[in-house]
């Protein structure tokens, strides 16, 4: 047992000078200091079990253990949230989301403004002041008792948080569905003006943001199922969790327990920054998220005035675009700071965007765009009170009454046997007709672009909706069964085939859509006769079965033999290795595995590639097979063959390597093979990898925090994981622990009650005391 001694006056008070400098007086408000305490109970692979009195006290302890584990990780981020990172690190270097920083700094400062920040936090609950509040000074207590930073942020920019870095990183996690994929489109914008006069962008930042645009769903996408009583093997509620989240930065979740005695009991994984859990269960619930297809934001197309540019028609009368001047610290070659300015414009609706080729401000229009996340003062207050709720009918009332969740589904269970999928994110209130009367139908569904001529066009506004211009709950997706529901990011209609969920403004769920095959894998699984266990759940992920492999491979292999006996040598090594290959991402499976993943790329491509073409009527079992009777096809697979082979040897893979050889993540100078492969192939334990060299793949995204949950009369029963363990220090003892287990698919007892903690065989206490 560890006792930490109290933080001393003197050094208190600096911490609390950095806690307030940022802060107006309006927003400084608060109660009169209080000594504050916390017990840091830690179990196998250093989770965290946190115990305190009240919200103070929790949140100083959350920040305390979360400093210990993710320091770095969190500095990197606040640096990043007030658009500082070209003060210290230049403005040409490239954040983690590969945005240079000059870039992200504007879009930062300008997504952060004062008067934003200051009303967010005047928006919370007294309760979720207290948790960012003691969790700020945990943090800041944590960091000055270091002996030095870790070489991985020992630099200038690391200083003491405040409770507005956490705002500020809270409407980063709200924007992520919508402007904050247009940062660099937002920079951007210029009026129309002689090509010399235009900002200069790094080459290819809008290659880079449309492509960040596309992986959004797989960086940040998930599988969910929950089972009801009526299929349970054990006649009581079960969940899985399986969110596919990024490996690094400021998406990477952290696994934590928080007890307030008498009034909160709930474990699971929260995002930087967060102090509640954002996916985990309690006593009586257990929930997860995955990333929905729901639109969060419309643009605007702008008929701009003929006299003017920079002013806009709305209607028929020319109204000026507001501008706002957002100025950066730029660090220069010899170490100086200088100043550097950029003109941001905006309509009614919101800021301007201009990306080239697809939304260009010229003489005649421009493109706002306005996003529902932007007025979410609601997140934390929602997610803290899901850690509270006591039953699927709580949860289900707040997730109804406040509408925090931002872009996210909800699956849930409870211990009365039932399954609950909702589909209750922020969405702007487009009905079918007024879509049909705004919109242009040529400019698809894929972003809604709405005319900005008209204010008949702006959003509907309900009075029984918790924001102006989102549409009420009672508008939205919902469905409750004893069977089963399930969500791998397509739409809503099939979380259950029994119950589609269909009629719904397409802004909110589109039918008649082809599943993604994760989906389709899960529905096949759920669909088998039979009561459901925990392994069947755990399996679903586990077993690594790449679900297009049966849908395609029957086809690949026929054409493999008439394609070899016709003499076509050249295919042979191809032809081979998928012959041998398992059909599954497993570790040992063989490089197969590679040639398929290229091939289904190639034919992806293909028009007219399905022997079965996708049928709204069967959209559990369509499309399927290859048309192998179009010679277009047949070339197309040869070739298909031909490139897969020529990469291979490209990235010089032998016959034998096996994908726990290829596929890895590395860590303080160590590899760990990581099992599981592309979501776009139909593999559950979805992972999304980069080439880092040497025929090596990193994994980047993916499986991230993994829990099963089900319940008895004495409460509930949880095995998980944190895939890649719950710290980011290269240097720590718990930054390759659970990947290692991972890697060996070896789920973990989660302890949740007093006497389950306290028998774990790593049992450690910190005890931290202070004034706040």
């Amino acid at each position: 047992m560890i006792i930490s001694k109290p933080l001393s006056k003197t050094c208190f008070a600096v911490l609390c000078l950095g806690l307030s400098m940022n802060l107006s007086l309006p927003v400084l408000a608060q109660t009169p200091a209080t000594d504050v305490r916390a017990d840091i109970r830690r179990t196998t692979f250093g989770v965290p079990h946190i115990r305190a009195a009240d919200e103070r006290g929790l949140g100083y302890g959350i920040g305390y253990a979360y400093a210990q584990d993710n320091l770095c990780l969190l500095a990197n981020e606040v640096v990043t949230v007030n658009g500082e990172r070209s003060k210290y690190f230049g403005p040409q270097q490239l954040t983690l989301d590969e945005r240079d920083n000059l870039s992200s700094d504007v879009f930062f400062t300008w997504l952060n403004n004062p008067e934003a920040v200051a009303a967010f936090w005047q928006a919370q609950t007294p309760e979720v002041r207290d948790l960012v509040e003691g969790y700020v000074a945990g943090f800041n207590r944590q960091l000055s008792e270091r002996n030095g930073l870790p070489a991985q942020c020992d630099n200038a920019s690391v200083r003491p948080i405040t409770a507005l870095d956490l705002v500020k990183l809270t409407r980063r996690l709200l924007v992520e569905g919508g402007v904050g994929q247009f940062a660099e489109a937002l920079v951007a914008a210029t009026p129309p003006q002689p090509a010399s006069a235009q900002i200069s962008r790094p080459a290819g930042s809008f290659q880079v943001a449309a492509e960040r645009m596309q992986r959004f769903a797989l960086d940040r996408g998930s599988n969910a199922v929950a089972i009801g009583s009526g299929r349970s093997q054990t006649g009581h509620s079960m969940l899985l969790a399986n969110p596919h989240f990024p490996w690094v930065g400021g998406m990477r979740f952290y696994q934590m327990h928080l007890t307030i005695p008498g009034k909160l009991d709930v474990m699971g994984a929260a995002l930087p920054g967060l102090p509640m859990i954002n996916i985990g269960f309690n006593p009586h619930v257990a929930w997860t998220h995955t990333v929905d297809t729901s639109k969060h934001f419309t643009v605007y197309r702008l008929e701009l005035d003929p006299k003017d540019p920079t002013r806009y028609l709305l209607d028929g009368q020319s109204r000026a675009l507001d501008r706002d001047t957002v100025t950066v610290s730029v660090k220069q070659a010899d170490g100086s700071l200088q100043p550097v300015s950029r003109t941001l414009y905006s309509s009614v609706f919101g800021p301007i965007v201009q990306w080239p080729g697809r939304m260009d401000w010229d003489n005649h229009v421009a493109f706002s765009l306005r996003d529902a996340n932007l007025h979410n003062d609601r997140v934390l207050q929602q997610w803290y009170a899901m850690n509270h709720a006591s039953s699927l009918d709580d949860l289900q009332a707040s997730v109804s009454t406040i509408q925090g969740i931002p872009w996210v589904n909800t699956v849930a269970v409870d211990d009365g046997g039932q399954a609950l999928y909702l589909n209750l994110s922020v969405v702007p209130y487009v009905d079918a007709a007024k879509l049909t009367a705004c919109s242009d139908p040529r400019a698809g569904l894929e972003i809604i672009l709405l005319d900005g001529s008209r204010s008949a066009c702006d959003w509907t506004v309900d009075p029984s909706a918790a924001q102006p211009g989102i549409y009420p709950a009672s508008k939205l997706p919902q469905l409750r069964r004893d069977d089963y529901v399930q969500h791998s990011n397509d739409s809503a209609w099939m979380a259950n085939p029994n119950a589609p969920l269909t009629g719904f403004s397409p802004l909110i769920s589109q039918d008649s859509l082809p599943l993604g095959p994760r989906a389709r894998f899960a529905l096949q699984r759920l669909s088998q006769p039979g009561a459901i266990s925990v392994s069947d759940l755990q399996g679903l992920v586990m077993d690594d079965q790449v679900y297009l492999a049966g849908q395609v491979m029957p086809d690949l292999l026929a054409f493999c033999d008439d394609a070899l006996n016709a003499g076509q040598a050249p295919l042979a090594s191809v032809c081979t290795s998928l012959n041998a290959w398992d059909q599954h991402a497993n570790l040992n499976s063989g490089i197969g595995l590679v040639h398929f993943q290229n091939i289904m790329a190639h034919l992806s491509e293909v028009p007219d590639v399905w022997r079965v073409p996708f049928n709204p009527a069967d959209p559990q079992h369509t499309p399927r097979g290859l048309s192998l009777d179009k010679p277009a096809v047949v070339k197309a697979v040869r070739e298909a063959f031909m490139d897969s082979a020529a990469k291979v040897a490209e990235e010089g893979l032998k016959p034998d390597v096996t994908w726990g050889e290829i596929q890895v993540v590395s860590s303080g100078g160590q590899q760990v093979p990581i099992h599981g492969g592309p979501a776009a192939l139909g593999v559950y334990n979805a992972m999304q990898s980069v080439p880092s060299g040497d025929g090596k793949r990193e994994v980047v995204s993916g499986t991230s925090y993994l829990q099963t949950v089900t319940f008895d009369e004495h409460g509930p029963h949880a095995q998980g994981l944190l895939a890649f363990s719950i710290s980011s220090d290269p240097a720590s003892k718990h930054s390759r622990d659970q990947t290692q287990a991972f890697s060996k698919k070896q789920w973990q007892p989660l302890p949740f009650t007093e006497a389950q903690i306290k028998a774990d065989p790593n049992y450690q206490l910190t005890q931290i005391k202070g004034a706040l």
